[in-house]
């Protein structure tokens, strides 16, 4: 929808565009494809081909493969040639630090480069260095304005230039993609899953207990029809946790289906409260669509992050210091009051010190919610352990 935005405005010319789509959940043969659900009907024909990069790498998974430099000619002739791609006058990819972004990256070279928002993760940084062939090609970075006055940290460190996606634009779509949407039940709360377990951010037990907490949650603020809507790489596991645990409580629980698009679940059924851990969506149902929004686990999912410079740090950091709080009790209450560009360039910084240097603060006021001391002490804002007594008795010994 991002891209058909793009489109929309005028963004990519008027060439003709090839769309590669990639899936990729955990076991990709047993959920649908992008150009296989039911909203991409309407978005089909912004593209003259689409092509799926699972066909073309099968059996081996998108997330995992990548050509061996020795290899890499002979499959930047096998793409070009399979998917038509002689003559590129651009490439436009999402997620470039890791696969396939940047598989496809390295095998369609000697072109310029589009790289388009992955959601709150723009706003952190580039999770890997990228190799000068690939870097050197970025134009530019197309994202939705999700925090006003956030600027992505993304890329930055190679001079690449933010262009935000025109809000109209967005939502002309998402209501274009809702109006071919199937039916929802009705639902005046929406609980967002996630795939915490599958990153092991959190056991599938704690991540289960996430949703049913969120569910007694609401359930204590007087709703019985809630709707769940999944992630698309999450498998029904989680769904079919959430509906046993509702029937008990006496709530009418209606699962979205995981091909359709939280905006658009947000846009036909216009509930009244939005939870969810630290999804992109629940920025996106304040931002775009005005909705009430409360997070939960938020600070959980901070504490288990390994390592610190997991690329979910900067999102769980946004929407915990951002969004108001939903309480096990069901009570919603607003974050303390944060410097929220300041914090998230602190974070950003001990994500990545060598990468941004000049992102250093003067001084980091230690808040185990969203530091670590260790790293703390690591880049010199905390005295490690011992370090004043081993001060004082340096002092004593030279007297």
């Amino acid at each position: 929808m991002s891209l058909a935005a793009a489109i929309d405005d005028g963004r990519f010319g008027d060439g003709r565009r090839v769309l590669i789509v990639s899936n990729n959940a955990a076991i990709p043969e047993v959920s649908a494809p992008l150009d296989r659900t039911p909203g991409f009907a309407v978005l089909r024909s912004r593209f003259d081909e689409v092509h799926s990069w699972n066909e073309l790498i099968a059996p081996l998974h998108p997330s995992d493969w990548r050509a061996r430099v020795i290899e890499v000619p002979m499959f930047e002739r096998l793409i070009r040639s399979r998917f038509g791609l002689d003559g590129v006058e651009e490439l436009v990819l999402e997620s470039i630090a890791v696969p396939p972004a940047r598989t496809i990256a390295g095998l369609v070279r000697d072109c310029p480069i589009t790289v388009y928002s992955d959601g709150l993760m723009s706003y952190g940084p580039t999770r890997d260095p990228l190799p000068a062939e690939i870097f050197r090609r970025i134009g530019r970075l197309l994202h939705l304005d999700l925090v006003p006055g956030l600027t992505p940290l993304l890329l930055s460190e190679y001079g690449v230039a933010p262009a935000i996606l025109p809000e109209e634009r967005f939502l002309s779509v998402v209501h274009e993609v809702t109006a071919t949407a199937p039916d929802m039940l009705p639902g005046r709360a929406v609980i967002l899953g996630q795939y915490l377990s599958a990153l092991e951010i959190v056991t599938p037990e704690e991540e289960a207990a996430l949703h049913e907490t969120m569910l007694k949650a609401l359930a204590a603020r007087g709703y019985s029809e809630i709707v769940f809507k999944p992630h698309p790489a999450a498998g029904r596991r989680h769904a079919q946790l959430l509906r046993a645990a509702a029937e008990p409580m006496g709530v009418r629980l209606s699962v979205a289906a995981e091909s359709v698009p939280a905006e658009v679940c947000f846009a036909a059924l216009r509930p009244e409260l939005v939870v969810g851990c630290f999804s992109t969506g629940l920025v996106t149902a304040q931002r775009y669509f005005g909705l009430k929004v409360a997070s939960y686990g938020a600070d959980l999912v901070l504490d288990r992050l390994t390592p610190y410079e997991n690329s979910n740090r900067v999102p769980a950091t946004i929407v915990d210091a951002l969004l108001p709080r939903l309480s096990a009790t069901g009570e919603i209450a607003a974050p303390p009051a944060v410097d929220l560009p300041a914090l998230v360039r602190a974070v950003g910084y001990c994500m990545q010190a060598d990468t941004y240097p000049e992102l250093r603060p003067a001084s980091i006021e230690f808040d185990p919610r969203y530091f670590k001391r260790k790293r703390l002490e690591t880049l010199g804002f905390l005295a490690k352990p011992g370090t004043l007594s081993r001060l004082r008795k340096k002092i004593r010994s030279a007297i």
